[in-house]
């Protein structure tokens, strides 16, 4: 049996405020979109301590900086959803960013070919951990983290150590310059992507059976749901968008350095984390992911306006991460307590008829 690293509930009890009362009714709803509601209180309040906060110059730079780290959480979201974690978020992106240079200066690639070889090595990477997970039936954590320092040591002999610098052609870095209607372009891939593993995860079959896994890989495999299918799936989605966030990596730097990369795990999982908070408290999903990236984003632009020091980013991300797993957990436990309750309630056997009725009845008959 294979070992689940993060679990995800596929079922959801509803509280409705007819039937439960408005206490119960008005807690889900704080429950479900209270980040949400912090989103907006955190925006109105840098705003009110300073007026520049709230500018179109201000929100750019928000997207822009932080479309990267948000398509990185999501990466991280898809295993997540099968009950895994991909470190190789992180690990990944030092080595693909660094090859989308180097096909294109060294070996004289064009920048299409370029992006495409690094999509198909990811895609392989992604096929190798899911094997690793899925067949040799280790554990999703130790896999990617050995598997993502060996890329590491690639990245480091590829590069020499060294950084790699050469002309790219302006289409190429057209991927993260470009604005459209005056916001950056990852703002658009971060939504574009978002709304398609939404479709996915919740309103198809696919979807249901990855919670499914995520939530009991046993009962799925019982059901006939492939397990090993939907995880090596995963992981495999996860690595292709990991790869894609290293080529908008390559296109704003213009430099590959090994040094590039894991200032971006910490944020991406803690989003992620954030995510199962939220919106479906207790079960990680996808706009949650976005809503925790959210409150990533304009905490740490908010203390970095006020004159926040360099280490403040870091220390930020870990305590939210901590907290983050805190209030996952906690979320996933109620959730679990309500579901059980549902089910007590359902298969609690009926009321018995009462003798005395029976007899009357009998007696008049």
């Amino acid at each position: 049996m294979s070992k689940t690293s993060v679990k995800s509930t596929a079922l959801e009890q509803r509280v409705s405020l007819s039937q439960h009362g408005a206490g119960p009714w008005s807690m889900q709803i704080v429950t479900r979109y209270g980040l949400l509601l912090l989103c907006v209180l955190l925006v109105a309040m840098f705003s009110a301590l300073s007026p520049s906060f709230a500018s179109m110059l201000t929100l750019q730079a928000i997207l822009s900086s932080k479309a990267k780290i948000a398509l990185l959480a999501l990466a991280a979201t898809i295993p997540m959803i099968v009950g895994k974690i991909d470190l190789n978020v992180g690990f990944g992106i030092v080595l693909w960013h660094i090859l989308a240079i180097t096909l294109q200066v060294q070996y004289g690639f064009s920048w299409q070919m370029a992006v495409l070889t690094v999509l198909a090595i990811s895609a392989l990477y992604g096929l190798l951990n899911g094997i690793l997970v899925a067949l040799a039936d280790i554990d999703s954590f130790v896999a990617t983290l050995g598997s993502g320092t060996v890329l590491y040591a690639i990245a480091l002999w590829h590069s020499g150590g060294r950084q790699i610098v050469g002309d790219l052609p302006d289409a190429f870095t057209a991927l993260h310059y470009t604005e459209i209607f005056g916001i950056p372009i990852g703002a658009f891939y971060v939504l574009a992507v978002a709304i398609v593993l939404w479709l996915i995860t919740e309103h198809t079959p696919l979807g249901r059976c990855m919670y499914a896994v995520g939530g009991n890989p046993a009962a799925a495999r019982l059901n006939g749901i492939a397990v090993n299918k939907f995880t090596i799936g995963a992981f495999i989605a996860s690595s292709v968008l990991t790869g894609f966030s290293g080529v908008l990596i390559a296109a704003e730097q213009g430099v590959g350095q090994a040094s590039v990369g894991m200032d971006y795990l910490l944020p991406a999982l803690v989003g992620a984390f954030l995510g199962s908070t939220t919106i479906r408290p207790g079960r990680v999903n996808v706009w949650g992911t976005v809503v925790g990236i959210a409150i990533l984003a304009i905490g740490i632009a908010g203390i970095q306006q006020f004159g926040g020091e360099f280490w403040v980013e870091p220390l930020f991300n870990g305590a939210t991460l901590l907290l983050s797993i805190s209030l996952a957990g906690y979320a996933q436990r109620r959730r679990m307590l309500n579901q059980k309750a549902v089910v007590r309630s359902q298969s609690a056997p009926a009321t018995p008829p009462d003798n005395n009725q029976n007899a009357t009845t009998g007696s008049q008959l």
